[in-house]
C-alpha cells in the first residue's frame, strides 16, 4: 500500500525570542481571505487539462491550489491504478533524492478527506521505501518538479484516491549578477550554499536583501506559510550557526507576518518569489537585539532558498475542494498525523541561538 501515513518527525525548528503566539486557528480564520483570492488566482501549466484516470473519476483544479475530485460516490476501485494529471518540467527525481510533496487523500466511499497538506505545509521525504512507500516511490521514479500525479488503490478496505504535487527542493531560476561588498556564496552539487564574509568590510546598518536567484514562482505574501531551506552565518566569523542543508534536516515551513521568525525575514522575504535563492544580511536590530538569545548583537548572513508559498486551507474550505459529487452532508476532515518536515506551530525553544 501506498504510505498515506508518511511518518511523523519535526525540523530543527528556528524561531525568535518572543511572545507566545495567537492559536493556529485563529492565525488560519484571519487569513483564509487571502486564500480564496491566491488560488484563484493560480493556474496550472499550459498542458494541463482535467484528467480522468477512468470515466468515473476526474482531477481539477490549478497547480499550487489543493486538487478537486469529481466522482459520484461511492466509487469503486476493482485495481491500482496510477496516472500523470499533468507532466513536471522541473528537475528530475532520482532514487534516494529529496523530494518535497504536496499530499491530498480523499475517502471514495463518502468523500471523505483522510489528508491534505494544503491545510499547513508540504512534507519532506526522501525516494526510497522507506519514506514513501514501493507504490509512491514508483509512482514518483523519473517524474520531474512540477508534476501532479495521482492513484487510486484500497487500503485497508477503504477505496483512497491519493494526488501527490512534486516540489522544488531547492532555488531555480535566472541567476542575478553578484553585487560588491557582499558575502559571495557558492553551492555544491546538492545546491547547499557555503558563505564567505568580506573580511575587511563593515557590516552593513540596514537590512540588506539582494536576490541571487530570480524565480518565477508567486510572490510572498503576508498570511502564507512559508517553506524554504536555508544557512546563517555571523558577519563577525564567518561561522555557520544553522543550517537546514545538514545531513536528514528538513526545510523549515514558518507563517509570514505573524512574528514566528525575526523582523529581517519578515521584511526580506515579503514579496520574494517562489524558487528565488536570496541573501540576506541583517543587523542586530532586526535579529535579536540586545536580549538573551546567543546571537544577540550580531550581523547574521542568511542564504534563503524558497521552496513553496501557500495560504493554509481552512479545514471546511479543504473538505470544499475535494469534495465528491451527490455527497452533501457527509463530514470532511483533515489527517494531520502526516506532518512532518515542517513547524508552523512556534512551538520551537525560544532561547535558541540556531533561528532566524
Amino acid at each position: 500500500m501506498t504510505n498515506l501515513a508518511l511518518a511523523a518527525g519535526r525540523p530543527r525548528g528556528v524561531r525568535r525570542a518572543r511572545r507566545a503566539p495567537a492559536s493556529r486557528a485563529a492565525r488560519v480564520r484571519r487569513v483564509a481571505r487571502g486564500a480564496a483570492r491566491v488560488l484563484g488566482a493560480c493556474t496550472e501549466p499550459e498542458d494541463a487539462t482535467e484528467t480522468p484516470l477512468n470515466t468515473d473519476l476526474t482531477v481539477a483544479g490549478s497547480s499550487g491550489a489543493p486538487p478537486a475530485l469529481e466522482y459520484r460516490a461511492p466509487l469503486d476501485v476493482p485495481d491500482a491504478r496510477s496516472e500523470v494529471v499533468w507532466p513536471g518540467a522541473g528537475a528530475e527525481l532520482v532514487d534516494g533524492g529529496p523530494l518535497l510533496l504536496n499530499l491530498y487523500a480523499e475517502d471514495l466511499r463518502d468523500g471523505t478527506v483522510l489528508q491534505n497538506t494544503y491545510t499547513d505545509a508540504p512534507r519532506w521525504r526522501t525516494l526510497t521505501d522507506e519514506s514513501v512507500g514501493r507504490e509512491l516511490r514508483d509512482l514518483l521514479r523519473g517524474q520531474r518538479v512540477g508534476a501532479r500525479l495521482l492513484r487510486l488503490e484500497v487500503d485497508d478496505g477503504v477505496p483512497v484516491a491519493l494526488v501527490v504535487d512534486v516540489l522544488p527542493t531547492r532555488a531555480s531560476g535566472e541567476p542575478v549578477e553578484p553585487v560588491d561588498g557582499l558575502p559571495t556564496v557558492t553551492l555544491d552539487e546538492q545546491g547547499a550554499p557555503s558563505v564567505t564574509v568580506p573580511s575587511e568590510a563593515a557590516a552593513p546598518a540596514g537590512l540588506v536583501v539582494q536576490p541571487l536567484v530570480r524565480g518565477d514562482g508567486r510572490q510572498v505574501e503576508v498570511g502564507q506559510v512559508v517553506t524554504v531551506r536555508y544557512s546563517g552565518v555571523r558577519w563577525s566569523d564567518g561561522e555557520v550557526f544553522d543550517s537546514t542543508w545538514t545531513d536528514g534536516a528538513a526545510p523549515l515551513s514558518v507563517m509570514i507576518g505573524i512574528g514566528e521568525v525575526i523582523e529581517g525575514w519578515e521584511q526580506g522575504l515579503l514579496e520574494q518569489s517562489v524558487g528565488s535563492q536570496v541573501l540576506l544580511v541583517v543587523p542586530p536590530d532586526l535579529a535579536y537585539g540586545a536580549t538573551a538569545n546567543p546571537l544577540a548583537g550580531e550581523t547574521l548572513v542568511y542564504v534563503v532558498d524558497i521552496l513553496d508559498a501557500q495560504f493554509p486551507v481552512t479545514e471546511e474550505s479543504a473538505g470544499d475542494t475535494g469534495t465528491a459529487a451527490d455527497t452533501a452532508g457527509t463530514d470532511t476532515g483533515t489527517d494531520t498525523t502526516g506532518t512532518a518536515g515542517t513547524d508552523t506551530t512556534g512551538g520551537a525553544p525560544a532561547d535558541r541561538g540556531d533561528s532566524p
